[in-house]
């Protein structure tokens, strides 16, 4: 294995063209650059430098395995920068997953915080919901049954119930809630992309109570589905945290017996989760969601 030392050596002689000149510029003595350039020939089996008059001049290997040295050089210094960022408490790169409803909600605040606060941080965030990723923190909807790698840290975000949304003339408007039950001879517009956690969770409440919906129409997110329950087609079921501002003459309506309600979750990877960005990023996303949060591994 090459010795990183005297490939030190083997560059400030090349630049320097002089055992001595390169001996003062790294504060050693000749005799020890020449042991080491010897040291280093022995062990690449190559001819490094060869005589010339009163000095030595690099022969072709040298000045190639210096070069190539000076690549190295060039990506140590990149790695001991980062340790130094790192020993400062700063993350170069912090990577935050997340589905829609939260991102609309969540994440710009917490962007624009991070950023003030850490000014050198890249941030990369991903739409997890339709595209999986490995992101550094992942906010995510549990699914049931599932259980967490031993590679993050969970932390339990919310609970977010699942509300009917109406047109202000339906005789559901203005009750304070309606068993799921209820909704079971209605039209209903869909409003969710794939068979997810967030789906799962309104259909095995609906079987609780009885009935499987009936849709109507098939729309992909909630916005779009809305929009067809103010035309009047039928009524769509959204969880609380993607209702955001309702459409002109729509309202919305709790539900009961059961209340389907999904769990809100954030996943921090363990070998970043001590690092100030990262802690940050999660007492800001809990703060935003509920000023008192536990986590658990």
């Amino acid at each position: 294995m090459l010795d990183l030392p005297r490939l030190r050596v083997l560059r400030a002689v090349v630049a320097s063209g002089s055992i001595r000149a390169s001996a003062a510029a790294l504060g050693y003595t000749p005799s020890a650059v020449s042991q080491q350039i010897t040291t280093l020939q022995r062990e690449t089996g190559l001819q490094l430098f060869e005589r010339s008059g009163r000095g030595i001049e690099p022969t072709e290997a040298g000045r190639t395995l210096a070069a190539e040295a000076e690549l190295l050089f060039e990506s140590f210094s990149r790695v001991e920068q980062v340790v130094a960022e790192l020993r400062a408490g700063r993350v170069g790169r912090l990577s935050i997953g997340y589905f829609g409803s939260a991102g609309s909600t969540w994440l710009a605040p917490t962007v624009a915080a991070l950023r003030a606060e850490f000014p050198g941080l890249r941030l990369d965030l991903m739409l997890t919901e339709f595209t999986p990723g490995d992101p550094d923190i992942d906010i995510f909807v549990e699914e049931t049954g599932a259980e967490h790698p031993g590679s993050v840290v969970v932390h339990r975000l919310a609970e977010d119930p699942y509300l009917a949304v109406v047109r202000l003339d339906d005789p559901l408007a203005g009750l304070p809630e309606v068993p799921l039950a209820a909704l079971a001879p209605r039209h209903w517009v869909d409003n969710d992309l794939r068979e997810g956690p967030c789906r799962q969770v309104l259909l095995n409440a609906c079987t609780q109570a009885g009935f499987s919906p009936s849709f109507v129409v098939e729309t992909h997110d909630y916005r779009t589905a809305m929009s067809f329950v103010a035309t009047g087609i039928g009524l769509t079921v959204v969880p609380a945290l993607g209702i955001g501002e309702l459409p002109d003459g729509l309202t919305t309506v709790a539900l009961a017996s059961p209340a389907p309600v999904r769990h809100l979750s954030l996943a921090v990877k363990k070998p970043i989760a001590e690092h100030p960005a990262a802690r940050r990023a999660v007492e800001l996303l809990e703060s935003l969601v509920c000023p008192e949060k536990t986590s658990v591994g």
